[in-house]
């Protein structure tokens, strides 16, 4: 049973598939997509047509040396990432699978971007993927945009990267900083970004073949975090909400922090708050303890202007009022009890659908926790 939990329901807690910590998930057609981290872990499949009895319905296998943690789902395809883990890696980019059969997803396509390959996506249908990526000729992270029209021949059609990224390029970063992308989220024709310790970026992406910066938010690191994870547009508010991914255990890094920042006309956002930071007692302080991922409002899911949901490793499942965005308010918790054979739980990514049945992964286990809002 949960530790504790506030305004949730506890439905089920699946079996464990043994490949690994689980990572981003995403729905189709009754089932649920979980990649994993372990090398070679793949891709595990769910059946979620009951949510209070999620069963185990398939495997995608992974490739020896790369892992595949992250999913994303549209107009009928599964994209998987493979990115290398070690110099035994067999695999580097995407693959598009068909989802005739959300049982038994089948592969029609790959994107190689040579490298080390795809760290994460954004794709919710139609032409474009939005692809972050160590490829071929940069050091770091730098972002694709690749079109997706045929699946059988994804093709290059833009890309994106801060300077010194790429191999032939001063760095720009330094002091232990790392300044790359880490994925964005696409609104219309913006690109909302997370740049590591760079801060934030926002592209304006109507010509894929020419991605344009229109803006920016730096400043908060070192001294008061870093790690810029994800930036969610909240644009019927006029609003983005921002995680710093926490990446250490307690002490050995600044405290992370779920950030409200007011968006005004894009070039420079400006910082309104901050969620207010989970009150954990000294035995659940193990591990990593602040925020990392959002529920990112995806077309058919739960899509809320004036809530947050937030994975938040230690912390559980976090949900924030920000009717008042210079006030955010925490009305909503889960705080799961620690998967088999480990000390903590590590909550790590997290779906919400529209009838309001919550998935989580978590880092340490393979493990799906399903619970619902009240």
């Amino acid at each position: 049973m949960p530790v504790s939990m506030s305004n949730v329901r506890f439905l089920a807690r699946s079996e464990d598939p043994g490949h690994g910590g689980g990572m981003q998930l995403l729905p189709h057609g009754g089932f649920m997509y979980m990649g994993h981290l372990a090398p070679g872990g793949g891709t595990t499949i769910f059946d979620v047509r009951d949510p209070r009895r999620p069963r185990i319905a398939g495997h995608l296998a992974g490739y020896p040396g790369t892992y595949s943690p992250k999913v994303q789902v549209g107009d009928g395809l599964l994209l998987v990432n493979y990115e290398q883990r070690d110099k035994s890696a067999t695999r580097t980019g995407f693959a598009l699978l068909d989802l005739a059969r959300p049982e038994a997803p089948r592969e029609v396509g790959f994107f190689d971007t040579g490298g080390r390959g795809v760290h994460r996506m954004w794709y919710t249908g139609g032409r474009y993927a939005y692809v972050s990526a160590v490829a071929a000729g940069f050091r770091d992270r730098m972002l694709l945009i690749v079109d997706v029209s045929d699946p059988g021949r994804p093709a290059l059609a833009g890309r994106w990267w801060l300077p010194g990224v790429k191999d032939d390029e001063p760095r720009q970063d330094a002091g232990g900083l790392h300044f790359n992308l880490h994925h964005a989220v696409v609104e219309g024709t913006r690109a909302y970004m997370g740049c590591w310790d760079y801060g934030l970026v926002i592209l304006d992406v109507a010509d894929p073949a020419r991605p344009r910066q229109i803006g920016e938010a730096r400043g908060w690191t070192p001294a008061e975090g870093g790690n810029t994870h994800t930036v969610l547009p909240l644009l019927g508010r006029g609003l983005l909400a921002v995680t710093d991914e926490s990446v250490a255990d307690p002490g050995k890094e600044p405290p992370k922090y779920v950030r409200i920042f007011e968006l005004g006309d894009g070039s420079h956002p400006r910082e309104l708050s901050r969620c207010p930071v989970p009150d954990l007692p000294p035995e659940l302080r193990r591990g990593r303890i602040g925020p990392h991922n959002l529920h990112e409002n995806l077309p058919g899911s739960m899509r809320r202007q004036d809530r947050i949901f937030v994975s938040h490793f230690a912390a559980g499942f976090r949900v924030y009022d920000i009717g008042d965005p210079a006030h955010p308010a925490e009305v909503a918790h889960y705080q799961p009890d620690p998967f088999p054979d480990q000390p903590v739980v590590q909550t790590n990514d997290l779906y919400v659908g529209a009838d309001g049945i919550v998935y989580l992964s978590d880092r340490l286990s393979g493990c799906l926790d399903v619970i619902e809002l009240a």
